[in-house]
């Protein structure tokens, strides 16, 4: 059995080399280098695929991989918009992902972006560089208190709505299509997104990007916030408009935002631009030099906990399947296309 890797960071080399080892009969190779028409042809004469990447994947290099006679494709991460669903589906493609890594990294990551918005961090941080350690005006808002809206209580959601509550005191509500019942015993959920919407003082996104739900928080969701409302976002970029945001800034409808993810973020993550005038993206400008914005480059996800966890659990499926197991995170690439 062979597997070729694409897209291996630095990071993620300790424990792809540790879960090699721990597999012997499983031969490997692995490049740096994502999946591309070109570097498709690394993987000729490997059995299956394990990629994590951030550009789209091309019909092109999945052609070659299905001419090279491998149908099985493993990402190492959870979100799959890279695809075209109707490719996998016309080359029969198996694809699995990582849908749970580590919850708590995200949720956690969220509650900071909520903590240093409130308390002014930005600001204090802008203080101290120029020597200034004066208190006021920078007077901050304390959490306990706050109604917290949670759009989204899946693995991530639902620990965050447990840090927020239990850990901070603040009032959780809730909206999701399809409740968890390990919450509902809290007594969380609203009926609408838009009572949430409405009742909020910060509003956190953690719900997937389906196509239904681009750009859920635009201009008209806004409207419906209460004035001063915080925004957070380390779910997916496209669920937010960014100008329909900008708007909001400007005209103090929204308070402040932490996001961990942003709409075309693709292209400007990952990359050092030298400076943020440099970047070529006048809403990502905009939006980044505020005091009360902070933006994180995609993040959340980002410890060592996790890291181990998606190459581990990518791995683990992608063997599972050349052995001919019916693994639990394969993606439904057929009943997703109906709805694009």
């Amino acid at each position: 059995m062979k597997i070729y890797v694409f897209g291996v960071r630095g990071d993620e080399e300790a424990p792809l080399k540790k879960w090699a080892s721990e597999n012997p009969d499983v031969s490997i190779d692995y490049t740096t280098d994502i999946l591309t028409s070109e570097t498709a042809d690394n993987a000729k004469g490997f059995d299956g695929v394990c990629s994590v990447q951030r550009e789209p994947y091309s019909r092109e290099a999945l052609k070659k991989l299905h001419d090279f006679g491998i149908s099985k494709l493993s990402v190492r991460n959870v979100g799959t918009d890279g695809f075209d669903y109707k490719d996998l589906n016309d080359f029969s493609f198996t694809l699995t992902n990582v849908p749970v890594y580590s919850p708590n990294a995200i949720a956690e990551h969220a509650s900071f972006l909520v903590g240093r918005l409130l308390r002014r961090v930005p600001e204090f941080d802008k203080k101290f560089e120029n020597g200034n350690f004066k208190w006021a005006p920078t007077i901050g808002t304390e959490i306990s208190g706050k109604t917290v809206g949670v759009i989204g209580t899946g693995h991530i959601g639902s620990v965050f709505a447990r840090i927020m509550q239990f850990g901070y005191g603040a009032k959780v509500i809730a909206y999701d299509i399809d409740p968890n019942p390990a919450l509902e015993n809290l007594g969380i959920y609203v009926d609408s997104l838009d009572e949430l919407l409405e009742q909020a003082d910060i509003i956190s996104l953690h719900t997937p990007l389906e196509p239904q739900d681009y750009h859920m928080i635009d201009a008209d969701a806004i409207s419906k916030m209460k004035q001063g409302s915080y925004i957070i976002n380390c779910a997916r970029g496209g669920l937010v408009d960014s100008q329909a945001l900008i708007d909001g800034l400007d005209s103090g409808k929204i308070a402040g935002a932490g996001l961990d993810v942003l709409d075309n973020e693709n292209g400007i993550f990952q990359k050092d631009f030298g400076s943020i005038d440099a970047v070529p993206n006048e809403k990502f400008k905009n939006l980044a030099k505020r005091d009360n914005v902070i933006i994180t480059p995609h993040t959340a996800f980002y410890t060592k906990k996790a890291v181990h966890n998606m190459v581990y659990e990518a791995m683990d499926t992608q063997k599972a399947l050349l052995s001919g197991e019916i693994t639990k995170n394969i993606v439904d690439t057929k009943e997703f296309a109906k709805t694009v």
